[in-house]
């Protein structure tokens, strides 16, 4: 068992954890509140005002990348959480040639560096549209499609991650209870495999959602001409100076993960307990089953 820190221990740990905390969290708080600063120079504080907010909302190109991050994220997660949420249950309950390779491969995407993974798309594409322009006369370029292909591509492991951590944790025995009680596979997953890990799948999607509503190297990269999104656009004003205009969008964007993030948490704490508790008697797993 651990013991309590010592008077002068405890006190060093406290002010490491403050000093770790304000360096962390000082720079956001800085952002949100001059995002509120009616002055357009943002080292100058005059009084608070949602103009910046205003103009962000009437801002045409603001806009047009905000609507084009959603279809990204939008397609991108569906795609992800579908064929990632296969990956972990092919890598977690079965057994087949190669599958330890896969296994590898699975994880890439997390571990390589962005700019790496972003050329590696980038050459794919170019090497790919050569081939169909070759084969069919087609010619093809960066866009939104590309920005999607991409965005499925590394959100795949991180959706297969999360799910299969929450797999592994699944308790086997009410499957076979399932079984015994004469249900087919389909109906066993559908009823009884499905309801419980639901939450991962609901974490890794909305991970996956975050991850795609703020990448900007990958996205930057395979990008073409009227297929900026919106944290690509921000990067763009920040080389040519910070605004107000920057610090509200920014906000949204922080306001936006954030949701996103606590609503991942929720539903994997308090979904995965209900679920559970919802299919411990035998009598409820025969109800879902028959």
């Amino acid at each position: 068992m651990s013991r309590p820190a010592s008077g002068r221990v405890g006190k060093i740990l406290g002010l490491n954890a403050a000093v770790v905390y304000v360096f962390l969290y000082a720079p956001i708080a800085l952002l949100i509140v001059f995002s509120f600063n009616d002055n357009r120079n943002v080292s100058i504080w005059t009084e608070p005002s949602l103009r910046w907010y205003g103009e962000m909302f009437q801002n045409s190109a603001v806009m047009g990348a905000l609507r084009n991050s959603l279809i990204v994220a939008f397609v991108a997660t569906i795609v992800s959480t579908v064929v990632g949420t296969m990956l972990a249950i092919s890598l977690e309950r079965y057994r087949f040639r190669g599958r330890g390779l896969l296994d590898g491969l699975a994880y890439l995407p997390i571990i390589i560096p962005d700019v790496t993974m972003a050329v590696m798309l980038l050459v794919f594409f170019f090497q790919a549209f050569g081939v169909l322009e070759s084969l069919t006369g087609i010619s093809l370029t960066t866009g939104l499609h590309t920005i999607i292909l991409a965005h499925i591509a590394f959100n795949i492991s991180f959706v297969a991650v999360v799910v299969r951590a929450r797999i592994s944790q699944f308790d086997k025995s009410l499957e076979e209870a399932a079984a015994d009680l004469y249900a087919t596979r389909w109906k066993t997953f559908w009823k009884v495999t499905f309801p419980l890990i639901l939450p991962g799948v609901a974490g890794g999607a909305l991970l996956a959602l975050t991850l795609s509503l703020d990448d900007v190297v990958v996205t930057q990269f395979v990008s073409g001409a009227g297929s900026t999104t919106l944290p690509v656009y921000v990067f763009g004003l920040v080389r040519r100076g910070v605004t107000p205009l920057i610090n509200a969008v920014s906000v949204v964007m922080l306001a936006a993960s954030m949701v996103l993030v606590a609503i991942s948490l929720g539903l994997q704490r308090g979904r995965s307990g209900r679920a559970a508790e919802e299919l411990v008697e035998p009598a409820a797993i025969f109800e879902k089953v028959t």
